[in-house]
Protein backbone atom coordinates (compact mmCIF):
# COMPACT_ATOMS: atom_id res chain seq x y z
CA UNK A 1 0.00 0.00 0.00
CA UNK A 2 2.59 2.10 1.02
CA UNK A 3 4.59 2.05 -2.83
CA UNK A 4 1.16 2.67 -4.20
CA UNK A 5 0.51 5.41 -2.41
CA UNK A 6 4.09 7.19 -3.12
CA UNK A 7 3.24 6.09 -6.56
CA UNK A 8 0.18 8.35 -7.05
CA UNK A 9 1.94 11.25 -5.32
CA UNK A 10 4.97 11.03 -7.71
CA UNK A 11 2.23 10.83 -10.96
CA UNK A 12 0.35 13.90 -10.01
CA UNK A 13 3.77 16.18 -10.39
CA UNK A 14 5.28 14.00 -13.43
CA UNK A 15 3.71 13.33 -17.03
CA UNK A 16 5.27 12.20 -20.19
CA UNK A 17 5.38 14.56 -23.36
CA UNK A 18 6.09 13.24 -26.71
CA UNK A 19 9.11 15.62 -26.85
CA UNK A 20 10.55 14.50 -23.15
CA UNK A 21 8.08 10.88 -22.38
CA UNK A 22 8.53 8.86 -19.00
CA UNK A 23 10.29 6.21 -18.42
CA UNK A 24 8.32 3.81 -16.09
CA UNK A 25 10.03 0.83 -13.50
CA UNK A 26 8.01 -1.62 -12.41
CA UNK A 27 10.18 -4.83 -10.16
CA UNK A 28 8.22 -7.97 -9.49
CA UNK A 29 9.32 -10.85 -7.27
CA UNK A 30 11.51 -12.49 -10.36
CA UNK A 31 11.58 -9.60 -13.22
CA UNK A 32 12.68 -5.44 -13.75
CA UNK A 33 9.98 -4.00 -16.32
CA UNK A 34 11.03 -0.45 -18.24
CA UNK A 35 8.74 1.37 -20.61
CA UNK A 36 9.16 4.89 -22.36
CA UNK A 37 5.56 6.27 -22.31
CA UNK A 38 4.10 9.38 -24.13
CA UNK A 39 1.42 9.98 -21.88
CA UNK A 40 -0.39 12.46 -24.00
CA UNK A 41 -0.93 10.31 -26.50
CA UNK A 42 -0.94 6.90 -23.90
CA UNK A 43 0.97 4.68 -26.05
CA UNK A 44 4.35 2.86 -25.39
CA UNK A 45 7.46 3.75 -26.98
CA UNK A 46 9.80 1.38 -25.88
CA UNK A 47 9.98 -1.14 -23.54
CA UNK A 48 12.44 -3.76 -22.11
CA UNK A 49 12.10 -6.68 -19.49
CA UNK A 50 14.51 -9.25 -17.94
CA UNK A 51 15.78 -10.42 -14.48
CA UNK A 52 19.19 -8.09 -13.93
CA UNK A 53 18.89 -4.33 -13.85
CA UNK A 54 21.43 -3.44 -15.92
CA UNK A 55 21.05 -5.07 -18.67
CA UNK A 56 16.87 -4.14 -18.66
CA UNK A 57 18.10 -0.57 -18.08
CA UNK A 58 20.41 -0.80 -21.36
CA UNK A 59 17.95 -2.71 -23.22
CA UNK A 60 15.69 0.21 -22.87
CA UNK A 61 17.60 2.72 -23.18
CA UNK A 62 18.95 0.83 -27.17
CA UNK A 63 15.54 0.86 -28.11
CA UNK A 64 14.44 4.13 -27.19
CA UNK A 65 17.42 5.69 -28.85
CA UNK A 66 16.43 3.69 -31.53
CA UNK A 67 13.65 5.44 -31.59
CA UNK A 68 15.19 8.73 -31.56
CA UNK A 69 14.43 9.57 -27.86
CA UNK A 70 17.41 10.78 -25.71
CA UNK A 71 15.50 12.37 -22.90
CA UNK A 72 13.46 11.44 -20.49
CA UNK A 73 11.53 11.69 -17.31
CA UNK A 74 12.32 9.01 -14.92
CA UNK A 75 9.60 7.39 -12.58
CA UNK A 76 10.40 5.47 -10.46
CA UNK A 77 7.14 3.73 -9.50
CA UNK A 78 7.11 4.48 -5.89
CA UNK A 79 9.99 2.44 -5.12
CA UNK A 80 12.70 3.84 -2.85
CA UNK A 81 15.74 4.82 -5.45
CA UNK A 82 18.16 2.32 -4.21
CA UNK A 83 19.17 -1.45 -5.30
CA UNK A 84 18.07 -2.29 -8.71
CA UNK A 85 15.88 0.98 -9.42
CA UNK A 86 19.28 2.96 -8.54
CA UNK A 87 21.03 0.24 -11.18
CA UNK A 88 18.50 0.21 -13.83
CA UNK A 89 18.34 3.93 -14.16
CA UNK A 90 22.70 4.10 -14.18
CA UNK A 91 22.06 1.13 -16.64
CA UNK A 92 20.47 3.51 -18.73
CA UNK A 93 21.78 7.08 -18.60
CA UNK A 94 25.37 4.78 -19.68
CA UNK A 95 23.03 3.72 -22.84
CA UNK A 96 22.34 7.10 -23.80
CA UNK A 97 19.60 8.51 -22.15
CA UNK A 98 19.35 11.76 -20.10
CA UNK A 99 17.71 12.57 -17.03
Amino acid sequence: MDRIRNHKKIRAKLSGTSARPRLAVFKSNTSMYAQVIDDEAGTTLASARGADAKKVGAEVAKAALAKSIKAVVFDRGGYIYTGKVRDLADAAREGGLTF
